[in-house]
């Protein structure tokens, strides 16, 4: 392995070339196009849309802003963007700012080379300390981004307060040399942008009034929600201007890309046994993510993150599993009632208007179950075709199934409902499969249930249809939807 150069003499002799942090970033980003390899592992369903519009702004040098709602993995593709840099890359020893060593910024930069020489010491700085990230709020100020003046510093140097050497640096000149991330940037007081605009336009500060001539070599890339992100007082225009390009980011724009997306990030893998979860059942979690963005009960403007199924399908495994546990379960295999097991990961992730408040959050995690178990069950069966299982309960036929009850005992309990394991053999989803056929048949009557021809309690008791009642302006499936109940019937 060759020895990397310790001192400025050994590195001018390497024939070490310095570059822009942004003629960095795009020149390895040429060599992974040419390459063919994916730009941001691991970031699904923005390959035509978001990624371009990245790439392109990396080629032309530009500073950018990612526009979304929460949950949009904006703050992951920022953080990915470290993989643009060069391994490691030479700075003088000791400094604050990175300084490269053959154009320091910093006066104590420039001090150590005039002191030293070639024999000034040269360290080597890894990729991951030169990406800077910050969330901005109000009370940031500009001495947590830029510096402040250090009277512990002045004095025992023995330095002048308007002495550069007194300066202790603040975020943004620690990312000299790198990348630095802003999220939320609207949230930021307007002195702090104007702050902000100064280094993108003039490359200066100024630090308790005195002026200071710090032209960082700096990336900025930031974040923002679009509705925050305008011109009514909560971004600076100058600021807005001088950044170079807006990527819109989006949620996924199908149920199979959310899949994805959420398979890739739910923790399901447990210790305690296998897990097996059924197709339909990830599709039922995914819906429901998918009609709250549509739910009119739902605040738009603050999105559904997609947080909201990564969570519900971590706890619709965790029921799973607590009742593999208790029922000496060898597999832990979900099914729709740990879907609604699940309500209280649900109702976290929502955001509600005047009339979502008016019906309450857990009634509106039960009616977008209900309506995503519905579409699920659509694609398989038609709920006029499965008259047979309808009878049984208009007849006075009642199902109760718990959450908690085991694959075996909720079989006895569906097997007994006439046309209900034909109409699994009928679709081809009949499996010979314990507790995957029990999944199965709770989905064939969940879907009759969000059809109106069977009725759901909240206690999870299945019985015949209620009498139509005026549905509100969100999702059907209205009072259909509940959690299991500890017994089984």
């Amino acid at each position: 392995m060759t020895q990397r150069p310790t001192t400025l003499g050994a590195l001018r002799a390497s024939g070490y070339r310095s570059r822009s942090v942004k003629e960095e970033l795009r020149e390895n980003l040429l060599a992974k196009l040419r390459s063919g390899g994916p730009l941001f592992p691991g970031i699904v369903g923005y390959e035509d849309t978001v990624v371009p519009s990245l790439a392109n702004a990396v080629l032309a040098r530009h500073n950018f802003i990612l526009l979304g709602l929460r949950g949009q993995a904006k703050s992951r593709i920022l953080r990915q963007l470290v993989e643009l840099l060069d391994p490691e890359v030479p700075a003088l020893a000791g400094s604050e700012v990175n300084d490269d060593p053959l154009a320091p910024i910093s006066r104590y930069g420039r001090l150590l080379v005039e002191e030293h020489g070639d024999d000034a010491p040269v360290e080597w700085v890894p990729r991951d300390r030169r990406y800077v990230e910050k969330l901005a709020t109000p009370d940031v100020t500009v001495a947590d981004l830029i510096g402040d003046v250090d009277p512990i510093r002045a004095a025992r140097g023995g330095h002048l307060l308007s002495d550069e050497l007194t300066i202790h640096f603040g975020l943004l000149p620690r990312a000299n040399r790198g990348i630095f991330a802003l999220n939320e940037l609207p949230d930021l007081s307007g002195k702090v942008q104007v702050g902000l605009f100064n280094i993108l336009q003039e490359g200066d500060i100024q630090i308790k009034g005195y002026p200071v001539r710090l032209p960082l070599d700096v990336m900025l890339v930031f974040s923002a929600n679009p509705e925050d992100y305008t011109a009514r007082g909560k971004i600076i225009t100058p600021l807005k201007d001088r950044i170079g390009a807006e990527v819109l980011t989006h949620y996924p724009r199908s149920a199979e890309e959310g899949m994805e997306i959420t398979r890739q990030e739910a923790w399901t893998r447990r210790d305690g046994g296998a897990v097996e979860i059924p197709p339909f059942i990830a599709e039922v979690v995914e819906r429901i993510a998918f009609l709250a963005r549509d739910d009119k009960r739902i605040d738009r403007r603050s999105g559904v993150s997609q947080r909201m199924p990564i969570s519900v399908l971590e706890t619709v495994v965790s029921n799973a599993e607590r009742r593999a546990l208790t029922a000496t379960e060898p597999r832990v295999v979900p099914r729709v009632a740990d879907v609604y097991a699940a309500v209280p990961a649900i109702t976290g992730k929502m955001e509600l208007e005047y009339e979502g408040e008016l019906q309450g959050s857990q009634a509106i995690a039960r009616d977008l179950i209900a309506a995503a178990s519905r579409e699920v069950f659509d694609r398989y069966w038609d709920a006029d075709s499965l008259d047979e299982v309808v009878e049984y309960f208009d007849h006075g036929g009642v199902l109760q199934i718990s959450d908690g009850a085991s694959a075996d005992a909720c079989w006895q309990g569906l097997a007994a409902v006439p046309g209900l394991e034909a109409s699994l053999r009928d679709a081809g989803m009949l499996q010979g499969d314990r507790a995957l056929d029990v999944a199965t048949a709770e989905l064939v009557l969940e879907g009759l249930a969000a059809h109106r021809r069977i009725s759901r309690a909240d206690t999870g008791a299945y019985s015949r249809a209620r009498p139509e009642r005026p549905k509100g302006k969100g999702h059907g499936g209205g009072g259909f939807g509940g959690l299991g109940s500890d017994l089984f019937g």
